[in-house]
């Protein structure tokens, strides 16, 4: 509980509330509950400015008491007066942040939070895994699990995720699962795009990834032309179903000519007057 008298114990307690509210603030159960964290650290901004700008004042004030180390007086107070330039041009800053916060607090006001939440098509997801441990090696994320959390052991066992890598080499073993926790006694426990598995009866911790599996991309396929393509393959075309295209790479008939007989042996019998 904040004193309102004694400065070092409040700043102390400030500081172990914004430490556990980092914390806490990681995930949150109803959504509609960060409209009134953030009004909370409006307020909050607001009192950090006015404790910066007092702290700068009486850097000022008591600069007659300032000496350094070495027991200058004039260092002392180049000390006090540089410090109290510093703590005021961070108030500034906390008055820019503190409009951007606004900006925020009112947009967070104008949304409705549903229960369930839209449908959307997505790619398909499953579950790369990222290390398993078990024995003796699973007992410090055990530990941290049960002192601190799923998030800081989700954490501390993240430092083995090597992004692409890790996933090629889970691809390539074929340590890929549609469902974390497939195991009877499997307990999964969810953070961001991580998953902790445990299993208390067999003793192992092991860390899985959310994976996306790329769209397969679909060739376009051409349409077929009525006509073979200059320069390309011939295609295939049917000319004796209903309403088929014409053929346009028959040759023109020959006049009095055989189709197999060469057009130079026909000119010549035609000239001779050799034809039947």
């Amino acid at each position: 509980m904040p004193t309102f008298f004694d400065s070092t114990a409040d700043a102390a307690e400030a500081s172990e509330a914004l430490r556990g509210l980092a914390h806490a603030s990681r995930t949150f159960d109803q959504p509609a509950q960060m409209y009134g964290v953030i009004g909370d650290l409006s307020s909050g901004m607001r009192s950090l400015r006015q404790v910066l700008d007092q702290i700068a004042d009486v850097h000022e004030l008591k600069a007659a008491h300032a000496f350094n180390d070495a027991g200058s007086h004039e260092a002392g107070v180049r000390d006090a007066r540089a410090a109290a330039e510093e703590l005021r041009q961070a108030a500034s800053l906390v008055d820019r942040a503190y409009d951007r916060l606004a900006e925020g607090f009112n947009a967070a006001g104008r949304i409705a939070w549903h229960p369930e939440p839209a449908v959307e098509e997505t790619a398909p997801s499953r579950w790369v895994s990222v290390i398993f441990l078990q024995g003796e090696e699973a007992n410090r994320p055990l530990r941290i699990l049960g002192e601190l959390g799923h998030v800081d052991a989700v954490d501390f066992l993240a430092q083995w995720d090597y992004g692409d890598e890790t996933t090629q080499a889970a691809l390539e073993n074929g340590y890929i699962y549609d469902q974390p926790g497939e195991g009877t006694n499997d307990r999964v426990a969810l953070s961001g795009d991580y998953a902790l598995v445990v299993n208390p009866h067999v003793g192992y911790v092991s860390l899985l990834r959310r994976y996306t599996e790329p769209e397969t991309e679909q060739q376009d396929v051409e349409p077929v032309a009525s006509t073979p393509v200059l320069g390309g393959p011939e295609l295939l075309v049917s000319y004796s179903s209903p309403g088929a295209p014409k053929r346009t790479d028959l040759p023109t008939p020959k006049q009095n000519g055989s189709w197999f007989e060469p057009a130079k042996i026909t000119a010549v019998k035609q000239a001779r007057g050799l034809e039947l």
